[in-house]
Formats: structure tokens, C-alpha cells, sequence
């Protein structure tokens, strides 16, 4: 039979690890935070409407519009710059950092990505003003 063995995090370079997104504390949309492996590929919008935090994507993930926009906090500087769309709709979120993506844009690699999801999206904005 298989014995369960307790759960040990997979040490680097062994080609079994899947990259972890360190989701930090949202007051809304995860407010314990969250750590999730994922599938090298996917976005990580995906990722996290996978695992229930619901960011916004308005433009259902077409690089539309900017309710995506996270941090990402660790990480960044081993991702692919930003295309020039992407970029375009950068200038146009709400808070946004050096350190700013579309969610739907970005796609999990090798590397762990610390992210945090603005307090505010444009469309909160709007809405509240």
C-alpha cells in the first residue's frame, strides 16, 4: 500500500516543485491570505479566481481594462516586462506601483510571486465617488 507521508515543502531543483503565489491579506477578498501552488501557465487571475479570491476582470481577462491590477511584491523582477498594451492600462489603475501588473497578463513561471491586491480597483472608485 502507499503510506501517507507528512506534507514537506518540495526542495528546490528537484523538478517536482510547481511555483506557489503568496496571496497577501485583502480586507475583502481573502482576508486570512493564501498560499497556492500552481501549474506553470496559467494566469494568475486564473489562479486566484481558482482558489476563490475573486479579483475583479472586468474585461473577462482580454487586457482590457485595469480592475485586475495587483502587486506583486516578491518576484517581479524575474517576470516578463509588460507588453505596451498592458502598460497603456497600467497608467490608468487606481494605486498603481513599480511593482504593478494585470493579473489576466501574468503567468505563473517558475518563480513564487508575492501578490497583493490593491484595496480599490477604478471601477471601486467610480462607483464610490
Amino acid at each position: 500500500g502507499i503510506i501517507p507521508v507528512l506534507y514537506k515543502a518540495p526542495v528546490r531543483g528537484q523538478g517536482v516543485e510547481m511555483p506557489q503565489l503568496i496571496f497577501l491579506p485583502h480586507h475583502e477578498l481573502c482576508p486570512e491570505g493564501k498560499v497556492v501552488s500552481v501549474e506553470p501557465g496559467i494566469s494568475i487571475c486564473d489562479a486566484a479566481l481558482e482558489q476563490g479570491i475573486e479579483i475583479e476582470h472586468a474585461c473577462e481577462k482580454s487586457c482590457a481594462c485595469t480592475t485586475c491590477h495587483v502587486h506583486i511584491r516578491e518576484g517581479f523582477m524575474a517576470l516578463p516586462e509588460a507588453d505596451e498594451l498592458e502598460e497603456d492600462f497600467l497608467d490608468m489603475a487606481w494605486g498603481v506601483d513599480p511593482d504593478s501588473r494585470l493579473s489576466c497578463q501574468l503567468v505563473a513561471d517558475d518563480v513564487d510571486l508575492v501578490v497583493e491586491i490593491p484595496k480599490y480597483t477604478i471601477n471601486m472608485v467610480s462607483e464610490k465617488h
